[in-house]
Formats: structure tokens, C-alpha cells, sequence
């Protein structure tokens, strides 16, 4: 595969030419396909195959360069417009050996056919109108789904609903950035239309939509990123217990002696079809080791990434039911759960409780009593409990942005209304209609569409 490597590496950008590259998963496999687009295809098929290809038909050939063997193949020929990027697409079904799919792109690549840059097959798609970015980056989400649930929402994406709901929510701006810019330019009326009720009546839909859309963006960026969970206490409260109880494997390490986890362990689950990352740490104190040092120092980084934080402690040395703060208590910027652990050393039953919107949970890891609840507890804290993935849509840091971007444009255009100012609400009206066109690709730089389709596969 050094060939390949090699000539991947390629800077054209030229969407003229035409070019090739290797659509299945790497490795070894019964079938391995490459994808060539551009305006040489019919060419390639009358110099090299020698032959017309019936579109959409499955042909076999053997291929063959100088009366050498190369494989037995089957193509598929697409004419653009009619296919994925909108140009003239052959699709050449081979043997799935990475020695024969590197020897038909050399021969490609000699051919004057040039091999595509990650993502460029997507970027032609979206370049010749055949779908807009949020329906691409689908592709890939769909591609690299962990769970059967996130696969749905990908999929839901890729059928262009969540396209849908953002253009929706643009022609609302689009249509209230035109009422007040007309406002603005008939000042002669009689009427002060930018005080009018019905039209803050449509900005209080808007924000509604807009809270609505922005949360489903936000579980559905947790479910393709996945839930981080940080398990964080004092040395022996339990937190290697707890990753072996959530994950149902020996994950850590337990034993009696404080501070034997020195580094950060990860380990994903999936619980009712949500992906989690566990994130065990290294037992919160202070030490003359070196190396446990620095495990306390890497845990305490783990939590500023994490979405909820685990704190741990024994129960059998605290009290009992008692909920003050627990020793080595430390201020979180993720929400926070205190697990009470043990209960079956001093004879307590399994309950969770709220102090200070604060959730207390009472459990054990060594008879497992309470980590179902525990296990509920934190998809509820997440906002993923009983997930109904309707109107839910697989979601990017982008989205989140561009969405927050645009609720902010509106909020501010509609204290602009409330002084009066037309000219301020226009123009966070238009900043709003911006951010959310950008989402689809409407309106997009250069830069954001490298950015984007530099993270897919080469041959998508």
C-alpha cells in the first residue's frame, strides 16, 4: 500500500479532473470496490475496457494490463447527472486484496487519473448540487454510527429532515428580517409595525423552535460523540468497582491498597442503545509518589472534559445516610453525582435522593444493589433517559455552534424591537440567517468546506 499512501497525498483540487480511490474499509475482504468520477470516465471505458457499458448494469471484465491478469471485476457505470457526485461515476468491483486495489489505482493513476483527496467524491456531491452538508456529514456519521440508535438519527439526517427544520427555521428569519426591514423603509406610516404584537408574537415562535431544534442538537451531539463520564473520590471509595459494575467486565484493577489506579482507563458502553465513555482516575489525594502525582493530575484534566462527573466515596466511613459534602469534595464544571458506596457494609438500602440539586445515590458495586438505578439515574441527568429519537438528528460541534450563534442574533434583534431599533434587529436578523445557512451549506468559505470534508475517508 505505499503506492497508495503516496499519491494520496496529492494538492489538485482541480474538480475537473477526474479521479479515483478505494470505497471499502481497508484490509482484506471478499470484495473491495474503487470509485472513479469525472469527465474522463467514458473515455477510460473505450481506451482501457474497450467496450460501452449499459448504465446502471453490471458488467464483468477482466482486467488486464499488458495481456497480464489483473482481476476478474464487475462495473457499474452511473452518467451524471444521475449519480452520487453528479458527474459520469464507474464503480469497479474487484477481489477485496489491498495488493490488487493498489494495483488498479497505479494503472489509474498512469492513466492520468489522479486520487481523490479524503472527502473530495462528498465535495463534488455538494459542489454539484446533489446534497447539502448537513446531508453529507450524515454519510459520514451514518458510516462511523457506534450504536443502532445513532445509526437511525444518521440516517434521519441523511434523508434530508434535519435539512428540512433548518431551512424552516431560515425562512421564519428570512421572513421577519423582511417585515422589519420594510418597517424600516415606510417610516411614513401611521402604524409603528416594529411594536406591532403579532410580530413579537413570531419572534416567541421562533424562540420556540429555536430551543426545541437546539435541544435535539444537543442529545443528538451526545450520541455521536458519546456521553464522557469521569469516576473521581479518594483512594479506595470504590471508583475501579463502579467501571467494572457499569462496563459488566474487569475493566480496573481492585484491590485494598489506596492509589492503585495511576492512570486514566476509558471504556465505552452502551446503555439503551446511548454510547458512554467511563473514565476511571486515579484516587484524589496528596502523595510524595511521583507517579501517583501525576494519575491525580491527569484526573483532575479528565474532568474538565467530562458531560457528568461520578463522585465516589465509602459510605461505611462517612456517616452513614449523611449527606454533607463529601471529604475531598472539589468544584466541577460538569454536573455532578455523589455515589455512596458500600451500603452493604452497614446494612442501608438503595435510594436516591436530592439535596441542594444535588443527586445522592446509595448503592453497591460488590452486590450490585441500586447500579441499575444508578444506571437510569445518569441517562436522566444526561437527558437521555426513555430517548425517543424522533426529531432527533446525529449532531456536530458545528451545528452547536451555528445554532447558539443564530439563537443569540435572534434574542438580540428582539431587544432591539423593544427599543425601537429596526436597524440593530435587521442586522442581527441577518447574522441569524447567516449562521443558519451556513449550516446547510448555503453560504459557506472556502476554508469551511476544506475543514469539513478534509475529517471524511478517502473514497467518500
Amino acid at each position: 500500500m505505499v503506492y497508495y499512501e503516496k499519491i494520496s497525498n496529492s494538492k489538485s483540487m482541480n474538480k475537473h479532473e477526474t479521479i479515483a480511490a478505494i470505497s471499502t474499509a481497508s484490509g482484506y475482504g471478499g470484495v473491495g470496490i474503487i470509485r472513479v468520477s469525472g469527465p474522463e470516465v467514458e473515455k477510460l471505458m473505450q481506451a482501457w475496457f474497450q467496450c460501452t457499458l449499459t448504465p446502471r448494469f453490471a458488467h464483468f471484465h477482466v482486467l488486464k494490463e499488458e495481456q497480464e491478469v489483473v482481476d476478474e471485476v464487475l462495473m457499474l457505470y452511473f452518467p451524471g447527472p444521475n449519480s452520487f457526485t453528479g458527474e459520469d461515476v464507474l464503480e469497479i468491483q474487484g477481489h477485496g486484496s489491498p495488493v490488487v486495489m493498489s494495483k488498479i489505482l497505479q494503472i489509474l493513476h498512469a492513466k492520468g487519473i489522479r486520487l481523490a483527496r479524503p472527502g473530495e467524491f462528498s465535495e463534488r456531491a455538494f459542489l454539484n448540487g446533489k446534497k447539502d452538508l448537513l446531508e453529507l456529514e450524515a454519510i459520514a456519521d451514518l458510516i462511523e454510527s457506534k450504536t443502532e440508535k445513532s445509526a437511525q438519527m444518521a440516517a434521519r439526517s441523511l434523508s434530508g429532515e434535519f435539512s428540512k427544520r433548518i431551512r424552516t427555521l431560515g425562512d421564519t428569519v428570512t421572513s421577519l428580517r423582511l417585515y422589519v426591514e420594510a418597517a424600516i423603509d415606510f417610516p411614513e406610516e401611521e402604524i409603528d409595525f416594529l411594536s406591532d404584537q403579532v410580530l413579537l408574537q413570531r419572534f416567541d415562535d421562533l424562540n420556540l423552535k429555536m430551543q426545541q431544534t437546539m435541544q435535539s442538537v444537543h442529545v443528538g451531539s451526545l450520541m455521536r460523540e458519546g456521553v464522557k463520564v469521569v469516576l473521581m473520590g479518594l483512594p479506595n471509595a470504590g471508583k475501579s468497582s463502579l467501571m467494572n459494575a457499569l462496563s459488566g467486565e474487569e475493566r480496573s484493577i481492585v484491590t485494598d491498597i489506596p492509589g492503585t489506579t495511576r492512570d486514566v482507563i476509558h471504556h465505552e458502553i452502551v446503555l439503551e442503545g446511548v454510547p458512554i465513555t467511563l473514565i476511571d482516575t486515579a484516587g484524589l489525594r496528596e502523595s510524595d509518589d511521583v507517579v501517583e502525582q501525576e494519575g491525580v493530575n491527569r484526573a483532575l484534566k479528565a474532568s474538565e472534559g467530562a458531560d457528568h462527573v461520578f463522585w465516589v466515596q465509602d459510605v461505611s466511613k462517612g456517616g452513614g445516610s449523611d449527606l454533607s459534602s463529601p471529604e475531598g469534595l472539589r468544584e466541577f464544571s460538569a454536573p455532578l453525582t455523589i455515589i455512596h458506596n458500600k451500603i452493604d457494609l452497614i446494612d442501608q438500602e438503595a435510594s436516591i435522593e436530592t439535596v441542594k440539586e444535588c443527586s445522592h445515590v446509595f448503592c453497591s458495586f460488590k452486590t450490585q444493589e441500586g447500579v441499575d438505578s444508578l444506571k437510569q439515574h445518569l441517562l436522566e441527568q444526561v437527558g437521555l433517559a426513555s430517548l425517543n429519537e424522533e426529531g432527533v438528528f446525529l449532531a456536530r460541534t458545528r451545528h452547536k455552534l451555528a445554532l447558539e450563534e443564530a439563537n443569540d442574533a435572534i434574542d438580540e434583534a428582539c431587544r432591539q424591537l423593544q427599543y425601537g431599533h429596526g436597524e440593530l434587529a435587521a442586522e442581527s436578523l441577518r447574522i441569524a440567517q447567516k449562521s443558519l445557512a451556513e449550516m446547510v451549506g448555503e453560504v459557506s468559505s472556502d476554508d469551511l468546506l476544506g475543514l469539513i470534508f478534509s475529517s471524511f475517508c478517502i473514497g467518500k
